[in-house]
């Protein structure tokens, strides 16, 4: 199981509470420099690094001088729009002192609840990583409704982390885990620093506590643990008030850590191989091959397309002597699969008139 020190991909989930000071309305400047550092020590040692960051609202607030302490959603919309230019900024100014590149991806639910749109979010993830990008997600509050929305960036942050396969999640917080009732209200109430299963007596334990500024409180974290813990996720919720929360996590400070139910990527595998496939690709004798060495399957390999599929849809893999091999999430539609049947893929842009993946199926998207 992975922790801060060893993790290879870290996901960081910042709550408002700790970007926003609470009476000024303005960003803690000397909190962010600090914590871009802990992110730097984090990337200096290997780690991928994708931060989740709240207060784009928080921020809009106080330049459109927006008081209230429930706003209308036009106004809450508005306050995002001129926040999250902000806080893309902010991040920016502290990771560049140590020589990282910032990118900011704003997504709603409907992005990760769509199959082809949660591919696509993959791979410009893991895109941004493979070039030492940090990502900043955010939910794009500017355009997202009750409908469409995932409301707090808890359980945005665990579908992050799903989706690039991290092997560990943070939530930064206001406060240093999960306890046996609410600490503030409860003197006997004790901190749990470790949870293997969450059973419906943990969760019955997570209460509402959200600050003025955040819209999360411990039962939003416990749903974010399970979604994590199932992909194979740990996830950790710690106190990030204090100047270089990250690092103080490495040297031991109070946590409550979920243990993931398997390793994520075998999760995946498991969650690729149980869904009903809508179609069928034949594949030649090299391409067989190829995938049993690990890798992706190229569109040079496909002999056959059978069925009626869209792109980020199930579909079976299959050899050319009927053998099933698996099946995969494929990244083109059925009947651009079969315009580019047997062609390498240098020649996709010529044969369907658009750039398009170099790959059929990749690898990780393919449970054999």
């Amino acid at each position: 199981m992975a922790t801060l020190t060893d993790a290879r991909c870290v996901t960081v989930k910042i709550g408002s509470a700790l970007l926003v000071d609470r009476e000024t309305r303005g960003l803690r400047a000397g909190w962010l420099a600090a914590i871009a550092e802990d992110v730097a020590a984090l990337k200096a040692r290997g780690a991928e690094v994708i931060l989740v960051s709240s207060g784009s609202i928080a921020l809009g607030r106080q330049v459109l001088g927006l008081t209230e302490p429930d706003l209308p959603l036009e106004q809450s919309q508005a306050a995002a729009a001129v926040g999250q230019i902000r806080l893309a900024r902010a991040w920016e100014d502290a990771l560049a002192p140590h020589g990282l590149t910032a990118a900011q991806l704003l997504l709603t639910l409907e992005d990760t609840a769509d199959r082809r749109r949660y591919l696509n979010a993959r791979a410009t993830l893991a895109t941004l990583l493979s070039h030492g990008i940090v990502p900043i997600v955010n939910e794009n509050d500017t355009v997202a409704t009750d409908e469409i929305r995932y409301g707090d960036n808890d359980r945005l942050a665990a579908q992050i982390a799903v989706t690039a396969g991290s092997d560990l999640l943070v939530l930064l917080s206001d406060v240093d885990g999960l306890y046996t009732g609410n600490p503030a209200s409860d003197p006997t109430a004790s901190h749990l620093p470790l949870i293997d299963r969450i059973t419906p007596e943990i969760e019955a334990m997570a209460g509402d506590a959200g600050s003025g500024l955040s819209k999360g409180g411990m039962k939003t974290k416990v749903m974010a643990a399970k979604t994590a813990t199932a992909s194979g996720c740990a996830m950790l919720i710690a106190h990030g008030a204090a100047s270089h929360p990250l690092r103080r996590i490495m040297e031991g400070e109070r946590t409550t850590l979920f243990t993931p139910q398997l390793d994520p990527h075998a999760a995946r595998k498991r969650w690729i191989a149980a869904m009903k496939p809508q179609g069928t690709l034949v594949i030649d004798a090299g391409a067989s091959r190829a995938l049993a060495s690990g890798k992706s399957l190229l569109p040079a390999g496909l002999t056959q397309v059978e069925g009626r599929f869209g792109r980020g849809d199930p579909v079976t893999i299959r050899a050319q002597d009927g053998t099933g091999l698996g099946q995969g999430l494929t990244r083109y539609t059925a009947a651009e699969a079969r315009a580019i049947a047997g062609h390498q893929s240098a020649e996709i842009e010529t044969i369907l008139g658009y750039p398009g993946r170099a790959v059929l199926i990749h690898r990780d998207d393919m449970a054999l």
